[in-house]
This record gives structure tokens, C-alpha cells and sequence, in this order.
């Protein structure tokens, strides 16, 4: 007599995490790889060239006068994160193969190292397929800009055209560059124009940025498959949503 046992299993997530080579945000990655690695998800970082990221370094010592930077146990994770051994050897964008992965998450940072990461038309190309698959996408702070910036060719407009949507305010943006500009220049400004108003271009309503009312209170905007949150304040919150989606 054949018998038959059903062998039940939990499929392991599969998660990308893309960067630049330099200057990305501390808080904005090591926080929700942290977190990603506590539930045992398997994680592949991705940067233009295949060559290890940097965060920026200010956020480790702190902008100015020792403020303004990554908090003490944000900069613990990265400590860590710095072992291992996957971010140490992430692959280049154009060796993303999107049906691999669950989820793609999309960090932020304002420094100038940002902009191959938020100008990349290979990581532009490969956003697409995840939207056009349907896949969970999760962006914070700077990372809605390239969200903003790739365009679905069938219609002209950006992925994002019809979404609701966050990232990072034009009051937090602004109160960052009042407050450090007299030391460090533009500094906190990665393009003359601010990140909510480019954003905003991109969506058929501009009430769809949502700001989230309260700057320092955390929040996420999630609009199906779409989880977006503004600055590393918000880093938990919107870690702890993308598990949420992710368990579901």
C-alpha cells in the first residue's frame, strides 16, 4: 500500500535591496535589514557596478557640531551590517533577474554619492518589471524619486501616476538645508529641486504625495503594493509594514 505525506513549508522571502556605491543612508538600510534578517528573509543587495556601498560617513560622526546623524543603534546594525558577507559582494543592477525576488526596496540619502543610484536607466528597467509583475515595492526618503523618474513606455507616464505615495517632505528637506547650509553648502540638497515637488510632477493629483501630518511622528503610505515612507524616522515603521505585506 503507497502512503502519502504532505510536507508542508514556508517559502523563504526573497528580498533586494539596491544602492549606490556611496552616501546612501544609514538608518534607511540597516534598520530594515535588520529586521528583514531577524525573520530569516533572504536578502540581495545591488549596486551599479557590483562593487560594495558606502553609507554616507557624516551620518556615522554626525552632520554637525555631532547632530543630525544615524542614531546609536541604527549605526550598531550597520556596524554589523558590515560583516556580512552579502552586502559585501552585491551584484550589479543589470543582473537582476526580478522574478526572483518578493520585494524590492528602495533606501534614500541626500548626498551627491546618491546619484548614479537615482539617475540609473538599468535600475530604472528593472523597477518596471517589478511594477509590471505586480511585485511588492517599498521606497523611503530619496528612494520615490526613482520610482518618479521611470517611465512605463506604453503610457508615457511614470509607474507612479496614479499611486499614492510619500517620501521626503519639502519641510523636512528644507529645514535640513536652513540648518546645516552656512557649513556644508547643499549638502542636504541632491538637486535644486525639492523631492516632493518632482514627485508631485509625476502623479496624475497632487494631493496623492501624502506628507503624513506629523514630521516626526513615524509614518508609511501604503497603496497596495506600494509602501513608501519619508525619512529615517519612519525606517521601523516601514520595515515592520513591508514584513506585514510580506507575511500576507
Amino acid at each position: 500500500m503507497l502512503i502519502c505525506t504532505n510536507y508542508y513549508y514556508t517559502m523563504q522571502k526573497k528580498i533586494l535591496i539596491t544602492l549606490p556605491n556611496n552616501d546612501f543612508d544609514t538608518t534607511e538600510v540597516a534598520v530594515p535589514w535588520k529586521l528583514f534578517t531577524q525573520k530569516k528573509y533572504e536578502i540581495t543587495f545591488a549596486t551599479p557596478n557590483g562593487k560594495r556601498a558606502y553609507c554616507d560617513p557624516k551620518l556615522l560622526t554626525g552632520v554637525i557640531f555631532g547632530q543630525l546623524g544615524a542614531e546609536k543603534e541604527a549605526i550598531k546594525f550597520y556596524n554589523e551590517l558590515e560583516q556580512n558577507e552579502i552586502f559585501l559582494n552585491p551584484i550589479k543592477y543589470s543582473d537582476i533577474i526580478v522574478t526572483q525576488y518578493d520585494l524590492l526596496v528602495l533606501p534614500g540619502g541626500h548626498a551627491q554619492g546618491m546619484k548614479p543610484y537615482l539617475e540609473s536607466k538599468i535600475l530604472q528597467e528593472k523597477i518596471l518589471q517589478f511594477f509590471e509583475l505586480n511585485k511588492l515595492v517599498g521606497s523611503i526618503c530619496h528612494g520615490c524619486i526613482v520610482l518618479a523618474r521611470t517611465i512605463n513606455p506604453s503610457s508615457g507616464k511614470s509607474v507612479i501616476h496614479h499611486k499614492k505615495i510619500t517620501g521626503l517632505t519639502k519641510i523636512l528637506e528644507r529645514i535640513a538645508y536652513f540648518l546645516t547650509f552656512w557649513k556644508l553648502g547643499k549638502y542636504y540638497r541632491t538637486y535644486p529641486t525639492y523631492v516632493q515637488d518632482e514627485v508631485k510632477r509625476n502623479l496624475v493629483d497632487a494631493q496623492n504625495f501624502n506628507t503624513g501630518g506629523n514630521q516626526f511622528k513615524p509614518y508609511v503610505c501604503v497603496d497596495e503594493n506600494l509602501v513608501t515612507a519619508r525619512w529615517p524616522k519612519d525606517a521601523y515603521l516601514f520595515a515592520e509594514t513591508l514584513i506585514n505585506k510580506l507575511e500576507k
